[in-house]
């Protein structure tokens, strides 16, 4: 793989300077309106509100964290001023919700929003939630792929990161149904790795995978039987990987590092496992921020430590070759062979 200078630049900004993702999730949307409204007792979540608390995350977490992923609705134009310029900026394109049909999950972009709207606000990077069952119908399938496929091909005319989320999820049949963004109970590794090496072909266009574990994250021992399946999930991604925490607890999370980082992924992207006990203090914003400055920091700075020791610089990752992901082409014919967005 070799990296364009617009995806090479956007990577470099969501990293220290040791290579080394720490990113924290601010962009969800039903775990945070779904409480605040149940306790209101309201349909909807008054927006002041959940975007007060997004707000809240951007000015206590982002210290510790290397880049931030935020969402048009309510963390960017209410939380953005609070954010340090020197964090990178992912933005997300997907809509929250789904399609629930009897052979699976359709996905959808954020009504009015596009890669483009996030280049040129400034983001450096798009990331992308994609439900996928290797089982589920042919037609959903095939949906799912292509929506992933039309937008790894904005982000390349654009010349912008895409961070490509998968998750699997239970289909009509299965037990343990559930529409929440949970991790799926009694998940099978075999789905997990199948969907991660359908996308990680070419013509989708990733540039970072943000995966979750390949067993359930109670299940995840420090057994070699566990961290063998880590290290194929790794193998079969073929580029820098991050994980996200899909709701597990602290402990189990940061086991599920352990085991990531020593299969080479190159650090994290991670929400409700760093804010959530926080959270669950609402409506009291006083004991909010006090969990927030005080547990999840404390959190974020074991975890942060964990991968500085054992994390993968992502520039070194093996997909780029010798000597690693650098700028290309370094000499005077740059601004000759660079491409014009279109591909002028």
């Amino acid at each position: 793989m070799e990296l364009t200078p617009g995806k090479l630049w956007g990577l470099r900004r969501m990293a220290d300077d040791r290579g080394i993702f720490k990113m924290t999730a601010v962009d969800q949307r039903p775990p945070i309106k779904g409480p605040i409204a149940a306790h209101l007792g309201v349909d909807e979540a008054p927006w002041d509100q959940v975007a007060e608390f997004k707000t809240m995350l951007v000015e206590t977490l982002q210290d510790q964290s290397t880049a931030m992923l935020l969402d048009p609705h309510y963390a960017i134009p209410h939380g953005i001023d609070r954010m340090s310029p020197t964090k990178g900026l992912i933005v997300t394109l997907e809509d929250s919700l789904f399609t629930e049909t009897p052979e699976g999950r359709l996905s959808a972009e954020i009504d009015d929003w596009s890669v483009a709207k996030i280049k040129r606000m400034g983001g450096d990077a798009v990331k992308v939630l994609a439900w996928y069952r290797p089982d589920a119908g042919a037609s959903v399938c095939r949906a799912q792929q292509d929506y992933v496929k039309k937008i790894g091909e904005d982000c390349a005319r654009y010349d912008i990161p895409f961070l490509f989320e998968l998750l699997v999820y239970p289909l009509a049949a299965d037990a343990h149904q559930t529409t929440d963004y949970i991790e799926m109970q009694a998940k099978k590794s075999d789905h997990v790795l199948a969907s991660v090496e359908e996308f990680a072909r070419p013509d989708y266009g990733v540039d970072v995978f943000k995966l979750e574990s390949p067993v359930n994250a109670s299940d995840v021992d420090g057994s070699a039987e566990v961290q063998a399946l880590f290290d194929e999930m790794g193998r079969l991604a073929g580029r820098p990987w991050v994980m996200l925490s899909a709701g597990a607890g602290k402990p189990e999370f940061r086991q599920v590092l352990d085991h990531a980082f020593k299969a080479g992924a190159s650090g994290f992207l991670a929400g409700r496992a760093i804010w959530l006990d926080a959270f669950k203090s609402y409506p009291d914003w006083a004991a909010i921020r006090a969990g927030l400055e005080g547990d999840a920091a404390d959190y974020m700075g074991d975890i942060s430590a964990l991968a500085d020791a054992k994390a993968m610089n992502w520039a070194t990752h093996p997909c780029y070759g010798e000597g690693g992901a650098r700028f290309r082409p370094a000499d005077a014919q740059f601004r000759h062979v660079y491409a014009d967005f279109g591909g002028a």
